[in-house]
């Protein structure tokens, strides 16, 4: 409906043009379309006038009074007024909302999308959890975020891609295989100096039983390098094996799995730097090779090469958003722990001086989960192996609370994730309070089986009879989601989609024990299942965008 009224706004300003009551006919950038905070200001206010009036030298009003006087012969609506300075508030027929809810529901489950991302190729990284340890809580709500926002991005109508990047170089990589190995040697009767930095956890005592069960003492006779490298090996072949069912566990999944060992064994991280000496970015400096992010905004110049001649991780970053430039995509979306912060404007500095556009990136910061029980905040920290994995709480609340849950705020707001109220069935818990209104929904149309009431035909059904306030306000809600699907797209909001569907829910709870959609009048009763055929439709399309099923019984 919003595309509607910006449509007839701006063919009423061609009008004007036409007639000579004004001089332009092109509609200005910074014209929106608004839904005023007061019913009384109508369902939709245009600034059309106020962005005119600048360059025609004219008052905002004067231009909004003939504006509006070409809108009162459209047809779809009821009144037109101006407001304040020159704000054109438009009231649309009843009849024009009524005859949407049979556009919903022809559209079914492809309702909410848009072309809105006109096929711009996206890439969406995220997780990228480091193969160190099994996923925590933490990266269940970037992989919620993530994975949601690919599927909101796909219905809006842009090209996404999305990845995971295996961090398996490095540092932490060999102290990943020391951790493994000093466990193995112990599991064999040795007495080891286990060192505060490795790992900690059960899991590295699982990896180390595995290797001796199928390798027995072979890992002694082969010198620690190289038993620290098979056990590092080993112990990311399981670690990602691990992080692949959990993600698959929670419905998450990845079209590429890119490896930072392949960008220095291709020899890209090498040719970026390279690159960007050609360009005078790089210098040498107390026998460290610095990038000159400072040229481009970021607080102090960074180094991509240590003095003893080992790559740093960010020039390998710099290799990797240059490789994904590479491949053609236009907008890079890039979903990091809040803790790396810091690290976007050398990110942004590197793409610039690759002849990138640094608006091409998009960093979104997942902000700490707090997880809750009993009142008590449970520790996070993967070193010390004292941390929540995210397949304990997938088995203690399931994958639709957990997502639901991850996603009911912005991802850079801190969250606190009750597990009690996760595991209740009460309109408390926000997942049960939407899967709710949608299992309600669908024992309407059982009791109608039951009753031996069938649909008619859409267009045979007479929405004119949906007249009650209630009603009205459902079918500018549900109306509403293809807007509000695309302004999370364009946001890189997936939370707008949750908060979208538990306004709905309320409507449609208050809704339902307040009418009866089965009555002894034959046809208010067809209208109210179109009703409830339309509403369903599009809790479930929602549910789906998140991640989350919609259940037929509850």
């Amino acid at each position: 409906m919003r595309n509607r009224v910006r449509q007839a706004v701006e063919e009423a300003l061609a009008r004007c043009a036409a007639d000579g009551a004004l001089e332009e006919a092109a509609p200005p950038d910074g014209h929106q379309i608004s839904v005023p905070k007061h019913e009384a200001h109508g369902d939709f206010s245009s600034n059309i006038a106020l962005v005119l009036a600048s360059r025609m030298g004219k008052k905002p009003r004067e231009i909004a009074e003939l504006i509006a006087q070409r809108l009162e012969a459209s047809q779809l609506f009821s009144k037109v007024e101006v407001a304040g300075p020159g704000f054109i508030n438009m009231f649309v027929r009843s009849e024009v909302w009524q005859e949407a809810i049979k556009r919903i529901v022809a559209a079914g489950s492809a309702y909410g999308c848009s072309n809105a991302g006109g096929g711009v190729k996206v890439l969406v990284e995220f997780v990228s959890a480091n193969p160190t340890g099994p996923l925590h809580v933490g990266h269940g709500r970037g992989a919620a975020v993530g994975d949601s926002l690919a599927r909101i991005l796909r219905a809006a109508g842009y090209d996404v891609t999305t990845e995971y990047y295996v961090n398996d170089a490095g540092n932490q990589m060999r102290t990943l295989g020391l951790s493994v190995f000093l466990r193995y040697r112990e599991l064999l009767g040795e007495t080891v100096d286990f060192p505060d930095h490795c790992y900690q956890g059960e899991y590295i005592k699982e990896i180390a039983a595995s290797i001796l069960e199928e390798e027995g003492e072979r890992l002694r006779g082969l010198g620690e390098e190289a038993a620290v490298a098979f056990c590092t090996d080993r112990a990311v072949e399981e670690i990602l094996a691990g992080i692949k069912a959990d993600l698959d566990s929670f419905d998450v999944g990845f079209d590429n799995w890119f490896s930072e060992r392949t960008l220095h064994a291709s020899g890209k991280v090498e040719q970026a730097l390279e690159e960007l000496k050609a360009a005078g970015h790089l210098y040498e400096q107390d026998g460290a090779l610095w990038f000159r992010s400072t040229a481009f905004g970021d607080e102090k110049d960074r180094v991509v090469r240590r003095s003893n001649g080992d790559l740093t991780y960010f020039a390998a970053d710099i290799a990797y958003h240059k490789d994904k430039l590479d491949r053609g995509f236009e907008l890079l979306v890039d979903i990091w722990g809040a803790d790396h912060h810091g690290y976007v404007p050398r990110v942004k500095a590197a793409i610039s001086a690759l002849g990138g556009r640094p608006q091409s990136l998009h960093v979104l910061l997942v902000q700490l989960v707090n997880l809750m029980e009993a009142g008590e905040k449970k520790a996070m920290s993967t070193r010390a192996g004292e941390f929540v994995t995210l397949k304990a709480v997938l088995d203690e609340v399931g994958r639709d609370a957990a997502r639901f849950i991850f996603l009911t705020r912005k991802c850079d707001s801190h969250l606190d994730f009750d597990l009690d109220l996760a595991r209740q069935q009460s309109q408390e818990n926000p997942v049960y309070y939407v899967q709710y209104a949608h299992a309600r929904l669908c024992s309407v149309f059982r009791k109608a089986r039951e009753q031996g009431v069938s649909m008619k035909p859409v267009d045979e059904i007479d929405t004119s009879l949906l007249k009650e306030k209630e009603e009205m306000e459902i079918l500018q809600k549900l109306d509403s989601f293809p807007f509000v699907v695309a302004e999370s797209a364009k946001a890189l909001e997936p939370h707008r989609i949750s908060f979208y569907l538990t306004e709905l829910a309320a409507m449609l709870h208050g809704y339902y024990t307040k009418f009866r959609f089965i009555s002894g009048d034959a046809e208010l009763t067809q209208a109210r299942l179109l009703l409830a055929q339309g509403a369903r439709q599009v809790v479930q399309n929602g549910l789906h965008l998140l991640g989350v099923s919609a259940p037929e019984t509850m």
